[in-house]
């Protein structure tokens, strides 16, 4: 954590403009005008009937005129169904600018966005413009009403969604001041672009941006920026900071016994939570980042079934989150598991704040860390011209210019093919004679028709050159001659190592390469696995990246997710028999 990272109260406030803010009207039209399509979708009704079903899931409430259900950044007590009255909704990010969302909610609409499925803060004010009576319905009564009545749930879930991607699309919430190419902007963007968190970016030479440095007066290692919903700023916060300080991060209650923890909340451990939680199992999922683990960072998975025309990592993870959310499941992120304690029963993971979670059964679903290659001078380019990604982001930065991308797997196609309509030239190098080994068909024929793209096989990196940013990339070809690249953005797909570190306090048997042997491969135990996902640990299974002889598929890891419940219930059930035995 970095030292300094708040401060309170030093936010410049814009001045109300003549009748807008301070005033009941706003001299401007609402921002999700009737016209918009979705707009029914976003905003509906409840017909009599269905505010009847609605209210045995929450408590009568009364506000005066004038007062606040909750304020963007601040926590709310649920998502209010309005009776009588009306409010409206007003938008307001760190920078103190309001826009007026909607003017006129009332009887039978309901407030809230998918967050509040999990207690987050509100993103905008709900302001009362005339008595309200309304039914206040928590967090966990919601996700009740959302299985009872699914197809009002349904109806529910959808707009609070819709909410949320207007949220993004219009930029409301924190305001990230700092320059484009900065490492750490780029870090906490990709942060909250990966868990769905509404945000604008103002670049240092930005008017406005000049102002308020001109107000807050930083000094260089103050950069980024960060300026919360609630006013707080974070001076070049981490990503644990800053989702404290958007109350991103939830508390565990340490008395609480867990059926399952779930570590890892890519596609296997989503998975797993959704099948556990939809069971009736209580969950404890954590990830260190963000939802979808590394298949959350690709462009677009074409080969996943029943998506025809593909769908983005991000979008994907998205989805099995908030499902998962749904039936309740309890997740951490960004939470760091640091170490697994099996020396008694039942089991704890220890978190980066030395907190214990006690739980029945535990999933590892860790997957696996980027690699690095070992290439003078790459540790000093990352994030200064280096990414292990490909996302909008990346792609802003080196729209027209020319990249050079290393690796050969189904992860570096998709990001060529989403990079090269972008980009002026994609020069890829593959250290293996050929794409066939590694990478689906339909990607190698995407890849080799794009005019701009580039494809040297059987050569390797040698070393990256440049002052404050990268300039140039040194590789060997494959007829062994020395060969360079001028380019600022070099984007790296070389595969992963498995993310096991914090197992060694467990003694959880791994194969040579780091892996986590399961069912009849862990040796010694070998003959007492009957359960295929269960590792050396009685009570501790492994499911997707991080498993010795997994496929590295989307769709194998989701199989396994729902697979590895199944077995626990068996675990369980053999367990609670040998127990009432003695």
């Amino acid at each position: 954590m970095k030292d300094d990272a708040t401060s309170h109260g030093d936010v410049p406030q814009r001045q109300p403009d003549a009748g807008t803010e301070g005033t009941d009207d706003f001299a401007f039209e609402e921002q999700t005008p009737r016209s918009n399509p979705r707009y029914d979708q976003m905003f509906p009704v409840l017909t009599e009937s269905e505010i009847e079903r609605v209210i045995r899931f929450g408590a009568s409430c009364r506000y005066a005129a004038g007062e606040m259900l909750y304020r963007a950044g601040g926590a709310s007590p649920g998502m209010f169904v309005l009776l009588s009255g009306m409010i409206r909704y007003v938008r307001r990010d760190g920078l103190g600018h309001r826009g007026l969302l909607r003017a006129r909610v009332s009887r039978g609409e309901f407030t809230s966005d998918i967050g509040m499925l999990s207690g987050k803060p509100g993103l905008v004010d709900a302001e009362v413009t005339e008595h309200v009576e309304a039914v206040v319905i928590p967090p966990d009564r919601l996700r009740a009403l959302m299985i009872a009545e699914a197809e009002l749930g349904e109806r529910i879930m959808r707009a609070l969604i819709l909410r949320r991607v207007a949220a993004i699309e219009r930029g409301q919430g924190a305001v990230l001041v700092g320059a484009p190419d900065d490492a750490q902007l780029l870090a906490l963007q990709n942060f909250l672009r990966r868990n769905g968190q509404p945000h604008m970016t103002l670049d240092v030479q930005d008017s406005e941006a000049i102002a308020l440095l001109e107000r807050l007066t930083p000094v260089r290692s103050d950069m980024p920026l960060v300026l919360c919903p609630n006013g707080t700023v974070l001076r070049n916060p981490d990503e644990a900071q800053l989702a404290s300080c958007l109350g991103l991060v939830p508390e565990f209650d340490p008395a609480h016994i867990y059926d399952v923890a779930v570590v890892g909340a890519g596609p296997a451990g989503l998975a797993a939570a959704v099948y556990a939680a939809s069971e009736g199992l209580s969950v404890a999922a954590f990830d260190c980042r963000a939802p979808g683990g590394q298949a959350g960072a690709s462009s677009r998975i074409e080969n996943y079934l029943g998506f025809p025309t593909g769908i983005s990592g991000q979008a994907l993870a998205g989805r099995a989150f908030n499902q998962a959310q749904k039936f309740g499941a309890h997740i951490g992120i960004p939470i760091e598991v640091t170490a697994l304690h099996c020396d008694r029963y039942p089991l704890e993971i220890e978190l980066a704040n030395a907190q214990r979670i006690a739980a029945r059964t535990v999933v590892i679903a860790s997957g696996a860390e980027y690699r690095r290659p070992a290439v003078q001078g790459l540790a000093r380019f990352e994030g200064r011209g280096v990414y292990y990604w490909a996302t909008p982001i990346e792609a802003r930065l080196c729209r027209n210019e020319p990249v050079l991308l290393v690796g050969g797997g189904n992860s570096a196609g998709q990001a060529i093919a989403f990079l090269a309509p972008q980009v002026a030239h994609v020069q890829v190098l593959v250290r293996g004679p050929d794409l066939e080994r590694s990478m689906s068909r339909y990607l190698i024929e995407r890849i080799t028709s794009l005019p701009n793209v580039t494809i040297d096989t059987g050569a390797a990196m040698t070393s990256l050159e440049g002052d404050e940013r990268l300039e140039r990339v040194h590789y060997r070809r494959s007829d062994g001659l020395d060969a360079h690249l001028a380019t600022h953005h070099l984007f790296l797909f070389i595969g992963a190592d498995p993310n096991t570190g914090w197992l060694r306090t467990c003694g959880v048997s791994l194969d040579s390469k780091g892996f986590v042997l399961t069912g009849t491969d862990v040796g010694a135990v070998a003959a007492t696995r009957t359960l295929p996902l269960e590792t050396s640990v009685d009570g501790v299974f492994a499911i997707g990246d991080v498993r010795s002889g997994s496929t590295k598929r989307v769709a194998a890891a989701v199989g396994e997710g729902a697979a590895v419940i199944a077995q626990i219930h068996t675990f369980l059930a053999a367990r609670a028999g040998s127990a009432a035995i003695r």
